[in-house]
């Protein structure tokens, strides 16, 4: 025990060490990307740092699997040219047994990951969405989906709308059916109620199908103001990426409200494919981990006067990123239905486990 909590402790501060250089390097380089893209909004230091900081848990979660497998190759590089794994070895322990304290702390940063990180990720994804819109347009969109349909509020220069929808269209072309939509001025005030059979998001509009709109201006009729439009366009900022993103397609929905935004999306006509592969990849995230670490130990649990260990050390990279590429390919494969969710989300992590578990043993018992 005492061996396992020192291997343990050793890799709990190369993965912290390493951590935390990689979290520098993307707070500078995420800083610059902010003034860019904010360059036109005359933001101050401040505003720029908060939007930073709230993409900081999100560039956390991206990069676990390369700081395990970073972290593995540190603590077993160090082990090697100390000779510790040498003298571990002389006492009858093998190296797959010194693979224990770190696959166990994995194990546990993915738990932790999935059970704490991924709500933090969510909660600061949707915040600096909700602020980088106020930025952008003087307001924030939001989005709600339940039984009783979407709720959509977009924020233009012209004012607010609010835009409910009882059904989903076409995919690809973002079609909301049945669509009511009432907008506001800047000042609060309803200005008017529209009411279309379709609404489809072109480049920069809503595009309504068989519309009728009343203004609601005051002093007038709206009934006798009324118009009927066979095709309307209403302005919008919002894109069909920007507003997948807020139904949580990026993980800005956390595992916990995941099942129940699946259960909404269903009863109101939305695929939920990719959303049912996102929550059995969160999931199965601790398994993908713990592969980092043995595709990490595979290729460095070998004494240094062996040679070879820079070849050795990019091996096991080059392995960690295909093997994550293999991983988000399934994903989309799961997402287009050209795969079972359960074979998307949790083939690649056991296999990415079984692989580096079938060199190691191999290189212990021939």
């Amino acid at each position: 025990m005492i061996l396992d909590r020192y291997f343990a402790r050793r890799f709990l501060q190369s993965f912290l060490f390493i951590g935390a250089v990689f979290m520098t390097l993307i707070l500078l380089i995420d800083l610059i990307e902010q003034v860019r893209r904010f360059d036109e909004a005359d933001l101050s230091l401040g505003q720029l740092l908060q939007l930073t900081l709230l993409n900081a848990p999100a560039a956390i979660s991206e990069m676990l699997p390369l700081l395990m497998i970073l972290a593995t190759i540190a603590l077993f590089v160090g082990l090697a040219r100390s000779s510790e794994l040498v003298v571990t070895r002389s006492i009858g322990r093998s190296g797959i047994r010194a693979l224990v304290a770190p696959v166990l702390v994995s194990a546990v940063i993915g738990v932790l990951a999935v059970a704490m990180l991924n709500p933090i990720v969510a909660a600061t994804g949707e915040e600096y969405q909700r602020l980088a819109d106020t930025y952008r347009n003087g307001g924030n969109s939001a989005l709600s989906i339940s039984g009783e349909g979407l709720w959509l509020r977009q924020g233009t220069e012209a004012g607010q709308s609010v835009i409910h929808a009882n059904g989903f269209g076409e995919e690809d072309e973002f079609a909301l059916l049945d669509v009511t939509i009432l907008t506001y001025s800047k000042d609060g005030g309803p200005v008017r109620q529209i009411v279309a059979e379709s609404a489809r998001l072109g480049d920069g509009v809503w595009v309504l199908e068989n519309a009728k709109a009343w203004p609601l201006a005051a002093g007038l009729n709206p009934e006798t103001n009324a118009a009927v439009h066979e095709r309307l366009e209403l302005p919008t900022t919002l894109t069909r990426d920007r507003i997948l993103d807020t139904l949580g397609q990026q993980g800005t929905v956390s595992v916990y409200d995941l099942p129940q935004l699946i259960q909404d999306l269903q009863q109101a006509g939305f695929s939920t494919k990719q959303y049912e592969v996102w929550l059995h990849a969160e999931l199965a995230r601790p398994l993908f981990l713990i592969s980092m670490v043995l595709v990490g130990a595979v290729f460095t649990m070998r004494h240094v006067r062996f040679g070879g260990t820079g070849v050795a050390v990019l091996t096991a990279v080059l392995l960690g990123f295909a093997l994550y590429f293999v991983r988000n390919f399934a994903q989309i494969l799961g997402e287009n239905g050209q795969l079972s969710v359960y074979l998307a989300a949790w083939a690649p992590p056991i296999a990415a486990i079984l692989l580096p578990l079938g060199l190691l043993l191999h290189a212990e018992d021939g």
